[in-house]
């Protein structure tokens, strides 16, 4: 029970994360910020939602590994060393990520799920977990399926998914860090500041989670030196409770789908 709350994992993450959000803080803000509420809510609620789904993703990519991956190849996998597996998986997990953020960026019935993590318009550590539960399963069928389905190890993937379980924490947290040299290599808060960032330069950019070189591979990149980020959101006014926010998407489908009849009906009764 305290496992899918995630509860022991959140203490240890406060405990970590506010201090060092009070001692390096990019921009002054306060502890008990407004959204604190819903984004706690996601914290503990949307566990039982996401743990449904990755249930099923993992089961398909076991029917698919066990049923259509050649044995060559999944012994030629099982045979690799344990670091080995885990640089593979971290780099074909965070290719996932990049590819299946990137639609829900670029499609526009995907972005009205997306929508609900960029409209944290004050950013830190907690808005990591401030995301619809269709966002996260959608991103982690992008970044796990071929994991599972490829047969790596257990431990390499449940090795992913420490490392990613921090990167995120770390990549929202409101703190002025950037990594010099390797910013074109790894994702830093800032890098990924960027990509809440309204500005007109900074939209749909910075997809990684892990590796910033993905970004400057695929021509997604924007990250101006010497600057920082000072606003946060998106263009139009979104829900501020967690209930409100997990049926956005489902409210704006049906909301354009009515428009669109209107729009098809008008266009038929117009015409001759």
């Amino acid at each position: 029970m305290d496992e899918l709350f995630g509860l022991s994992k959140f203490l240890l993450t406060l405990l970590i994360f506010v201090p060092i959000e009070r001692l390096f803080a990019a921009r002054p803000q306060k502890i008990f910020r407004r959204g604190l509420l819903t984004d706690l809510a996601f914290q503990f609620v949307n566990g039982w939602l996401i743990f449904v789904g990755v249930i099923a993703i993992v089961a398909l990519a076991i029917v698919v590994n066990q049923s259509v991956l050649p044995s060559s190849m999944k012994q030629a996998i099982d045979a690799l060393p344990y670091l080995v597996q885990v640089v593979l998986v971290v780099l074909i997990g965070d290719l996932g990520v990049y590819w299946t953020h990137r639609i829900l960026h670029v499609v526009p019935a995907m972005w009205h799920i997306h929508a609900v993590h960029h409209a944290v318009e004050e950013l830190d550590w907690l808005a990591a977990v401030h995301q619809h539960p269709l966002d996260v399963i959608f991103m982690k069928a992008g970044s796990l399926f071929p994991l599972f389905a490829l047969g790596f190890s257990t431990e390499a993937i449940g090795t992913y998914f420490l490392i990613y379980y921090w990167q995120a924490y770390l990549v929202h947290a409101n703190v002025c860090l950037n990594y010099g040299p390797l910013r074109y290599v790894l994702v830093s808060p800032e890098f990924h500041h960027w990509h809440h960032s309204p500005e007109m330069e900074a939209r749909d950019k910075n997809f990684a989670g892990m590796f910033s070189f993905y970004d400057l591979l695929f021509g997604s990149v924007y990250l101006p030196k010497g600057q920082m980020p000072n606003t946060f959101g998106v263009d139009n006014p979104m829900p501020s409770s967690y209930l409100a926010l997990l049926a956005y998407p489902f409210v704006t489908w049906a909301s354009k789908r009515k428009d669109f009849s209107k729009s098809r009906d008008g266009r038929a009764n117009d015409a001759p």
